[in-house]
């Protein structure tokens, strides 16, 4: 019986053995999976190029203590004072901060590009260096480049400060526009996350409800008007509070815009269109417009092939056009010194803004 049960043992144990060249396509099947890089690695390309944030967000980072890195979110909260060093992965990176660093040309602010990163240092932060910093790679091609949207990382800092809860600014009393067409910002911006922000309106006194959909708040931008009409005009203030007395911002000033969209509205005028030899003349080209729209003139005259030296001057102010309408008339004035027989002919005025230009001329003769 032994030797039986031995056999039927050695048998059993054998087949496996056996059969193992019957099975080898089989496994031929199953081998790749066990070979975790092939079958990863176009999941993991797929996931990356439909994540793009998470690609971007990966060459933002900051230099935390004894050189550890820290990817960075869409919002980071520092203590003013502390210095904060942010590093972006590329050979040709280009930065964007708060504007005033720029504007002051403040010597806190330290950048520097190395072989294989770009370095932003801010030393001694204030509350007024909250805002976004964001880094992009720029691959150039010649003298051409190009912003490389998929590279590139952003953050918003806050630089929280009991003092100063809102953003400092360099003027006490800011105008916003209202446009019927466009959301208006109110720019009362926090350097606390989590501070309590109401508006309020000076004259009649009251507070501005936030609805959260006309009317919505968001502690990077400030009072958001969705749909601004005449109604929103006047003299408005934030408030803030967060653990102690509530905060004053600066006085904003809203004023309603509703102009036509298009290029200039110019209008061209010669002091007198017959002039003798020595007289001073002078040709007025003006624009009405929208209050925040810059435009840009540009002028042919008779003498200027000769040369001819002329003086020109450029000037802008609001004006109220009744019903709380404000309009911007924008001018532009070339002066002829001592009027020539060079100086006679057309005298043409080129005004431009984003929406294209207008030409208008006017002659001026010798008498």
């Amino acid at each position: 019986i032994n030797f039986f049960l031995i056999f039927f043992i050695l048998l059993v144990i054998g087949q496996p053995a056996k059969s193992k060249r019957p099975k080898e396509p089989g496994e031929n099947k199953i081998k790749p999976v066990n070979k975790k890089v092939k079958p990863k690695t176009p999941k993991m390309k797929e996931r990356e190029s439909a994540d793009s944030s998470l690609k971007s967000q990966s060459i933002l980072t900051q230099v935390m203590d004894k050189g550890h890195f820290q990817k960075l979110a869409a919002t980071l909260s520092l203590s003013a004072g502390q210095s904060v060093e942010l590093r972006c992965k590329g050979s040709n990176v280009t930065w964007n901060y708060p504007s005033y660093l720029d504007t002051f040309k403040d010597s806190r602010l330290s950048i520097k590009q190395l072989d294989r990163y770009s370095q932003l240092i801010l030393a001694n932060s204030t509350a007024a260096d909250t805002g976004e910093y964001s880094c992009w790679l720029q691959p150039c091609n010649g003298n051409k480049c190009r912003k490389d949207e998929t590279k590139a990382g952003s953050t918003y800092i806050f630089f929280t400060d009991k003092e100063e809860l809102f953003v400092p600014t360099p003027s006490y009393f800011e105008i916003v526009y209202l446009n019927p067409d466009k959301p208006a910002v109110i720019p009362c911006r926090v350097t606390t996350p989590s501070a309590k922000v109401t508006l309020h309106r000076e004259f009649p006194a009251e507070e501005i409800e936030t609805d959260g959909t006309d009317i919505i708040y968001d502690a990077k931008k400030g009072f958001v008007f969705q749909h601004p009409t005449s109604d929103h005009k006047g003299i408005v203030y934030c408030k803030a509070e967060s653990q102690g007395a509530p905060q004053i911002s600066i006085k904003y000033h809203l004023l309603y815009v509703e102009v036509p969209k298009g290029p200039p509205s110019a209008t061209i005028a010669a002091s007198s269109s017959r002039a003798t030899l020595g007289d001073r003349v002078h040709v007025i080209c003006t624009v009405l417009g929208e209050p925040d729209v810059d435009v840009i003139f540009r002028w042919q005259y008779p003498g200027q092939e000769s040369e001819k030296p002329v003086i020109t001057q450029n000037f802008w102010r609001l004006i109220n056009r009744g019903i709380g309408h404000t309009t911007r008339i924008s001018k532009s004035i070339l002066l002829v010194e001592d009027f020539e027989a060079i100086d006679t002919g057309n005298y043409i005025c080129i005004a431009q803004n984003l929406q294209g230009e207008t030409t208008v001329a006017t002659k001026v003769e010798l008498k």
